[in-house]
């Protein structure tokens, strides 16, 4: 299907098609292993083993490089694996970049897999370009962007580091998760490739994990990382890719919900004596407000806070609340939250004061006052 129709359509269509022996309108799952030869041995309808191809998988990796705008799509068993397979193309002494606020999960595959291999990781504040330059080497190979970024929802320049790493020799890659290619688009500013924990908002039930690499070119680049898809053989299952494929068609209207939500609890926490910042691109007083607004259609669905209490005061408000639910995950329809320093290791940047929340598609007024109700239970003297 070709990017002529617009975003919400292609959700609805793209990868999509009709059954032409039965007429069904939703596609089967194929749970078959294996597939029938030719008589002449060959495999002319396309797929041999379930490792290699699978139907379902087909489907979902047509509809999301569609949503993208991009060339290509290789789906896998969850978003760590994605990640992983773009960094199994590189060599030992290559150099990545790779943002100090960032998914500790990316930062933990680089610091204790890669670096064994001798792959070199610089961490850097991406919100200066500068920064960045100066981390620049010759061997440097990937300039890694999260924008925004977990925890703390700092949003980078898409497009200035995408000119900078190309500059360079490098491949820009960005992990598009918390934004969705709803109200971001990373290949259309410039990046090379895309990845994304479909566990996240593309499922959006909380009940399927996995991850996807959608590259801008399908070149010999991405046929490193089909390699390292069909050679390591971390793929999603049939059933999973269908959980992914009936969930896409309500992407974009379910990013509605989490972005008004979002925006509206920041907005209410930021007028709260209790809370010491806000972290959402969001709000007119973020520092990354003009960045987020310039390549962004919307702010997302996910912010963070920082109470005065600190850590006692984070921990207490987060056992009184009772309808956000304390949980490590965020794309769900369900609201979360969570102490994020507690769950993401020592080289985490959240502050022990920060709550980190997922908001979700409940009405906005019972999210209100159920953090309204939290608050008003923690003690005064953590406003001072």
């Amino acid at each position: 299907m070709t990017n002529r129709y617009r975003i919400e359509t292609l959700a609805v269509h793209a990868g999509h098609a009709v059954d032409g022996g039965t007429g069904a309108v939703t596609e089967a799952i194929q749970l078959s292993t294996t597939f029938e030869r030719d008589v002449d041995g060959g495999y002319e309808r396309g797929y041999m083993y379930g490792r290699n191809r699978n139907p379902n998988r087909s489907s979902l990796e047509s509809a999301l490089a569609a949503l993208e705008g991009g060339a290509a799509c290789a789906a896998f068993s969850s978003g760590v694996a994605a990640a992983t397979s773009i960094f199994q193309g590189l060599a030992p002494g290559d150099h990545v970049i790779a943002p100090r606020d960032g998914y500790y999960g990316t930062s933990n595959v680089l610091r204790h897999l890669f670096a064994k291999w001798g792959i070199a990781t610089s961490f850097v504040d991406m919100t200066q370009l500068d920064a960045v330059r100066a981390s620049l080497t010759p061997s440097t190979r990937i300039v890694w962007i999260e924008t925004p970024s977990n925890p703390l929802l700092r949003c980078v320049d898409i497009a200035g580091l995408a000119e900078l790493a190309h500059a360079h020799g490098a491949r820009a890659v960005a992990d598009n998760t918390f934004a969705s290619p709803i109200i971001q688009q990373p290949l259309a500013l410039g990046c090379d490739l895309v990845t994304y924990s479909t566990t996240k908002y593309l499922g959006g039930r909380g009940d399927v994990l996995g991850g996807v690499v959608i590259c801008r070119a399908d070149d010999e680049h991405f046929a490193q990382i089909r390699a390292a898809q069909v050679f390591g053989g971390a793929v999603p299952s049939p059933f999973d890719c269908w959980l992914l494929m009936r969930s896409l068609s309500t992407l974009p209207y379910r990013m509605q919900a989490h972005c008004s939500n979002a925006q509206q609890l920041a907005q209410f926490l930021e007028a709260s004596p209790l809370v010491a910042a806000v972290h959402y691109p969001g709000l007119e007083s973020s520092p990354f407000h003009a960045v987020a607004k310039r390549q962004m259609s919307r702010f997302g669905g996910m912010l963070s806070f920082e109470l005065k209490g600190g850590k006692e005061a984070a921990m207490a408000l987060a056992a009184n609340v009772g309808l956000f639910t304390r949980a490590t995950s965020f794309g769900s329809v369900e609201s979360l939250i969570e102490h994020h320093a507690s769950i993401a290791g020592p080289h985490s940047t959240a502050p022990q004061g920060l709550l980190r929340v997922s908001a979700g598609i409940e009405h906005i007024d019972d999210l209100v006052d159920d953090l309204a109700s939290a608050l008003s239970r923690l003690p005064r003297g953590d406003a001072a």
